[in-house]
């Protein structure tokens, strides 16, 4: 398999920030990496960097042809920890980064992530009318990457809706992140894509830049081929934002790429296969003879657990 692209498009905002903790870089138009830092002033930034920095130096001594294994991922991950164990002073609140990582090769993509910074596979279709359709996502959303987080655990605990996961008030708490000085090392989540077309669009985000939008207004930006539009859309963002927009210009097939591993359509790191409300259409067939009683949110629920209790004692 043979891909070409257009030029790559980045955006790189500070927002309302006094420092800029984001990090990208690209490598030979075919390694693309985001890194979203943690840990206060002068201290996420340096983890956000010494990833990217890192990773673009290993692949520019180690990668000979256009082969790619999951082995090398690891390699290169391993190394770029190693390079933040330098910068690890013992404090309590260690700084850290998110990782997001796509790498274009003879067998497609290969992408890798570690906390809430995300990645997308867009395939633009005719949205149609939002109003008339409002799960216009389904033939356009391939791949959107699950956020390492807390409110991602909880639902998937069953503890909140996917409403009550944009109120949440720890709705920033990453579960995995990359620091230095740990003796278990965050792996990340890695898929294998080989279902690539002409006109396909590989989007890497950190989490403010979707301060502002939801899914249906960020891939209906990316669908219409104005992307640059999704930079007037975030100008009053408050924290860093960054982005890598890829747009496939041709793939060219080689015999024995149908054997290729496409992991999109079952992978458990590939939220739309978690929540199925954000792809799938509304059933003209269903109808609600009875309402359904409304679920209690998860404060409530610890609420009437401790009044149970206090009325027992």
């Amino acid at each position: 398999m043979k891909i070409s692209l257009y030029p790559p498009l980045s955006i790189y905002e500070i927002g309302q920030r006094d420092n800029q903790e984001d990090a990208i870089v690209q490598w030979d138009n075919r390694l693309f990496v985001l890194c979203d830092g943690m840990g206060g002033h002068e201290r996420g930034e340096v983890a956000s960097q010494t990833v990217c920095s890192s990773l673009v130096k290993w692949f520019e001594g180690n990668i000979k042809d256009d082969s790619f294994s999951d082995d090398q991922l690891r390699e290169a991950l391993e190394n770029a920890y190693t390079e933040l164990d330098a910068y690890d002073d013992d404090s309590p609140r260690k700084m850290g980064t998110t990782l997001t990582l796509l790498y274009i090769h003879n067998k497609g993509v290969t992408a890798a992530h570690i906390g809430d910074s995300r990645i997308y596979h867009i395939r633009p279709t005719d949205f149609g009318n939002p109003r008339t359709n409002p799960f216009p996502l389904k033939e356009s959303l391939l791949y959107r990457s699950r956020d390492h987080s807390l409110v991602f655990d909880l639902l998937q605990a069953g503890e909140i809706t996917y409403e009550e996961m944009e109120s949440f008030p720890q709705k920033n708490i990453v579960t995995r992140a990359m620091t230095p000085g740990e003796e278990n090392r965050m792996r990340p989540d890695i898929i294998h894509i080989s279902d690539i077309r002409p006109n396909d669009w590989f989007v890497l985000c950190s989490d403010g830049l979707l301060e502002n939008m939801d899914d249906y207004v960020f891939v209906q930006r990316v669908i219409a081929d104005h992307p640059e539009t999704i930079i007037s859309q975030t100008v009053n963002n408050q924290d860093n934002h960054s982005a890598w927009l890829i747009h496939v210009e041709d793939v060219i097939f080689e015999k024995g790429d149908e054997e290729l591993v496409n992991e999109e359509a079952t992978a458990r790191c590939n939220t739309i296969n978690i929540i199925p409300q954000l792809v799938s259409e509304p059933d003209d067939d269903v109808v609600i003879v009875k309402e359904a009683p409304k679920k209690q949110s998860f404060f409530l629920r610890i609420k009437n657990l401790i009044r149970f209790n206090n009325n027992k004692k």
